[in-house]
């Protein structure tokens, strides 16, 4: 595995436009469009054209929520990111650095196996492995990109009562497949190593044809969705793989899911924080 600066400059960009930090200062107007629809105050010009001076408090949150995937919070309306998100990812900086870091470690040791993203949303995490795996000229690995494509499930255990975040609540979370199928295409990264999987996890994840993996992406929400992609999903990771946990500071059942699971099969090694949100641990 050969790192040149043509393939990092490739990969820090495509880097920089997942998040939309190429656009800043679009979302920036954007959000202080519906900041003032949200108060009813007027609209000036000379803000817009000059929206990075004008908005200078709220710039700095913006280009912290590009490097963390937190919320933004404006006046208290939380739903507000969910408004103006424009971001082909969600997940922040950190999050592909540390997506980054996985894969590039895997094909440094030699660790078989594809990859694969349980939850893809835009399917920002699945481009930017695909564009990894271009970058390094790597022609033998699959991206699996898994999704309903119709949203997070309503909950339907226990665990996952305080938390529905389902179509009818957070309908920004459901994108069609074609249309992420369109966003592949813009990056001009949709081909045979990329891989759909459409429908809910259980039924789709336990007959997958994947026979090895060296990093398993999960970004489920849910109790239920986090337990319907490890049970099928774990024993197929590679010692030496990656597991990395998108929601395990943000949604408590997807936390209590991944103690549970490695309660139940003993795994002892060791959760790393990537940031406020998100956690990983390497196969023993």
């Amino acid at each position: 595995m050969k790192k040149t600066e043509l393939t990092r400059q490739y990969i820090a960009l495509l880097k920089k436009s997942l998040v939309n930090e190429l656009y800043v200062e679009n979302e920036l107007r954007l959000l202080h469009t519906f900041r003032s629809m949200l108060h009813n105050t007027p609209l000036a010009y000379n803000n817009f054209l000059h929206i990075k001076q004008a908005e200078s408090n709220l710039l700095t949150m913006l280009l912290t929520t590009k490097e963390t995937g937190d919320t933004i919070v404006l006046g208290g309306e939380k739903a507000l990111r969910n408004v103006t998100e424009l971001s082909h990812s969600m997940v922040g900086k950190k999050r592909l650095e540390n997506l980054q870091f996985c894969i590039e470690t895997v094909l440094a040791d030699d660790i078989k196996g594809d990859f694969i993203e349980t939850g893809i949303w835009r399917g920002g995490a699945c481009i930017f492995m695909r564009g990894i795996l271009m970058a390094y000229d790597v022609s033998d690995r699959i991206i699996w990109a898994a999704d309903s494509f119709e949203g997070v499930p309503v909950p339907s255990l226990p665990e996952d009562a305080a938390l529905d975040i389902s179509r009818n609540i957070l309908p920004v979370l459901a994108v069609p497949l074609e249309e992420v199928k369109e966003l592949f295409v813009r990056y001009g990264l949709l081909d045979g190593q990329v891989q759909f999987l459409k429908g809910w996890f259980k039924d789709t994840l336990p007959v997958a044809p994947i026979e090895k993996l060296a990093i398993l992406r999960l970004d489920g929400d849910l109790y239920e969705s986090t337990m319907d992609a490890l049970i099928p999903l774990y024993e197929k990771v590679a010692q030496g793989g990656f597991i990395i946990v998108d929601d395990y500071g943000s949604c408590p059942p997807c936390k209590q899911a991944i103690h549970d699971f490695r309660e139940k099969y003993a795994i002892s090694d060791e959760l790393i924080v990537i940031d406020r949100q998100s956690v990983y641990w390497r196969k023993s």
